[in-house]
């Protein structure tokens, strides 16, 4: 009998329309193009378009161009594992919206709250459903619309000059090909340092309502981020985590066709490309262009690379994430 493995057989993304340029932001706080491209490396992100995008209908954008690139149909899809923190309800999660619109009613969808490392959790997660033969077709998607979660002021600028929105997704499925597929997901999580970069409100354990005028005027509706430290475990944990997938299937960074990080911080990849003395063109960026999209970053930037001949048959690339929680994240896939 075989053995079930599953790849990635279609990759799409969706971008709002409306470019935010670092210029732009100064309409609302003190800043410049120069103070956020030396913190960040960003140049412009996309915001969404009320009335035209949401979270679930960028999910659809991208889901449908990753199926027509699979040569595949809505209606091939079995299983939809859907990661985002910024959902359009709070319940019920975004990946039921996202199933109406492609009209797949009754199959299962998963709703995942990992973060920046959520679209790597979500294809870990479609990849042993599809190893156990339980599903053949997953799509997997990684949303958010964060524009509306910033604070764009003055006091608020360390967080709101980094994220933005969009979506990309990758279509999943089953094959008995042994050598182009994903090899290894591997996953990590340390609560210890949730608060070290959170959105502490709404929340269920508070007293009183679910949303309160005080709750607003508080500060607790703000994203909080205490940047050193995310720094300081990020530069650590991306290194271990790409390597524990090295090491999982006896290979070394010399043997990497293309790393793809989470596109959190242009400083962060830079560090962890040159202690992992990887060659420019064995590493992916395109925060310059979006800003840090969260759960959206590594599909996005995934979608871009192929799309440039960046990926090909044959090569071996490395998916690597870190993010609030804390938790990280990799994922090695042969082409």
């Amino acid at each position: 009998m075989n053995t079930v493995y599953s790849r990635i057989a279609g990759l799409g993304f969706y971008v709002p329309d409306n470019i935010v340029t670092n210029d732009d932001l100064r309409q609302y706080m003190d800043t410049s193009d120069a103070w956020i491209q030396e913190r960040t490396g960003i140049r412009q992100r996309r915001f969404f378009t009320h009335g035209k995008d949401t979270n679930a209908s960028m999910a659809t954008a991208a889901s449908r161009m990753a199926l027509e690139r699979a040569g595949l149909a809505a209606n091939d899809v079995d299983l939809i594992v859907y990661a985002t923190l910024s959902p359009d309800y709070y319940f019920p999660g975004s990946a039921f919206l996202m199933q109406r619109e492609l009209g797949l009613e009754g199959i299962a969808v998963i709703d995942v709250r990992q973060q920046c490392s959520g679209f790597v959790y979500a294809l870990s997660i479609a990849d042993q459903f599809i190893k156990t033969g339980m599903y053949k077709t997953a799509l997997v998607i990684g949303s958010e619309i964060q524009s509306t979660l910033m604070d764009k002021t003055t006091e608020g600028r360390g967080v709101a000059v980094i994220f933005g929105d969009g979506a990309g997704a990758a279509v999943l499925q089953a094959t008995t090909d042994p050598e182009h597929r994903i090899l290894s997901t591997h996953l990590h999580a340390d609560g210890r340092y949730a608060e070290e970069l959170y959105l502490k409100d709404p929340g269920s354990s508070r007293p009183g309502r679910f949303v309160s005028t005080e709750m607003m005027e508080t500060g607790g509706s703000s994203v909080v981020m205490n940047g050193n430290a995310v720094f300081k475990h990020a530069v650590v944990r991306f290194m271990e985590v790409i390597n524990e997938s090295l090491t999982a299937n006896g290979l070394q960074a010399e043997d990497l066709s293309l790393l793809v990080p989470h596109q959190a911080n242009i400083r962060i990849s830079n560090y962890v490309q040159q202690q992992m003395n990887l060659p420019d063109e064995k590493v992916f960026n395109n925060i310059q262009h979006y800003g840090n999209t969260t759960a959206a970053s590594i599909p996005i930037a995934l979608t871009e690379a192929y799309e440039q001949g960046r990926v090909k048959p044959g090569d071996l690339v490395c998916l690597a994430a870190f993010g609030s929680g804390f938790t990280w994240a990799s994922a090695l896939i042969r082409w």
